[in-house]
């Protein structure tokens, strides 16, 4: 029996501010805000808002993108709850624009655009994380469920077809464009004029490169297929100190080069295969020379950030791999034969490892 004036919650020991849980709900409905975004930006409304230059109603979107009037509105009510879109009334009417942020990365045309990394959020990682307690439970992703394709081969299983191969390229491309400048540029990487890019894939960080770097020359290392889907859509002639490699670097040998750079690359892997890339590197390398690591960096306790968590599950669900702390990249790369490993915290998504081969 509770004393006079005690309060208690709905169940003994319970407190009353643990009667509604807030945090809880956010995160059963955080789906419902990933597929709302994900189904406006496939529908193309940011982009119609971006073309008509002026606030349009729902009936206008709705006939734009070929969908139904209640299912816009619904939309566009919910992206505008999102802060996505702003809303104007005029003659009683509810007018939408887009705001800055979607202007800058939900519509197509920017030249740094999240489109494309949404599009493969939706149609390929969103699939694959219906299966996250499988793959937690065995340990191993979920092509096969996900796809019916064997995960035998973790690049066949990426690349399955030559669409998906473009969309994840489209991916790296959309990634780069915003991070890139970031991750180059955390160390001072002008000493390094031959700079290879391992798994370079559609050339948005080599060109960071280029630009932040006058003096330096980049080879994109990368599978065949890659490298000419690279250059039928990526990289133009314009871009010309830029090359191309064709190879598996698992198998074949390594162009020399002062600086490799392997950017979201280790993360893919186990450590005994990050240990055998990471040592064919090693040897390749000039004396004198490094490799740069470019991955989301977990706090050495494990703690967080909440976002590499998050991308430890998926490596779990899509790769081999999972996401690392600094100590653990450098422990990766001694064993590889680097020394005078630093890291650098970037204050984005990804972050810079830099190790140098004893000359």
């Amino acid at each position: 029996m509770a004393e006079s004036g005690e309060m208690m919650g709905p169940s003994e020991g319970t407190p009353a501010a643990d009667t509604f849980p807030k945090k809880i709900l956010e995160y059963m409905e955080g789906f419902l805000v990933s597929k709302t975004v994900f189904s406006a930006c496939e529908l193309g409304v940011f982009d119609v808002l971006l073309a008509a230059d002026h606030p349009l109603s729902a009936e206008d979107v709705s006939r734009a993108v070929g969908a139904s009037l209640d299912g816009t509105e619904r939309l566009l009510a919910a992206c505008a709850g999102l802060q996505l879109l702003n809303t104007h009334r005029q003659d009683g009417q509810v007018l939408y624009s887009n705001s800055e942020q979607a202007r800058v990365y939900l519509t197509r045309s920017s030249p740094v655009s999240l489109y494309h990394s949404i599009q493969y959020s939706s149609r390929t990682i969103y699939l694959c994380w219906h299966y996250l307690t499988d793959a937690v439970r065995e340990g191993r992703n979920q092509y096969e469920k996900a796809f019916g394709v064997s995960s035998n081969d973790l690049f066949q299983a990426l690349y399955r077809s030559d669409e998906e191969m473009v969309k994840f390229m489209h991916l790296m491309n959309s990634i780069w464009n915003i991070c890139g400048k970031d991750v180059v540029t955390a160390f001072d990487l002008s000493p390094f004029n031959v700079i290879c890019d391992l798994g370079g894939c559609s050339g948005a960080l080599a060109k960071q490169c280029t630009s932040a770097y006058p003096e330096c020359t980049v080879t994109i290392f990368d599978l065949p297929k890659v490298v000419q889907t690279s250059r039928e859509h990526f990289v133009t002639d314009a871009d010309g100190r830029i090359n191309f490699y064709e190879g598996d670097f698992f198998k074949d040998p390594l162009p020399e080069a002062d600086l490799y750079i392997l950017a979201r690359i280790l993360h893919d892997w186990t450590d005994e295969r990050c240990t055998e890339l990471l040592s064919r590197v090693n040897r390749a390398c000039k004396p004198g020379g490094g490799v740069l690591l470019v991955e989301a960096l977990l706090h050495e306790d494990g703690s967080g950030p909440l976002t590499v968590q998050l991308y430890s599950l998926n490596m779990l669900v899509q790769t081999e791999g999972r996401e690392r702390t600094a100590a653990q990249y450098a422990a990766l790369l001694a064993a590889a034969g680097f020394t005078a490993v630093r890291h650098r915290l970037t204050g984005k998504i990804y972050d810079a490892v830099l190790g140098r081969k004893e000359g």
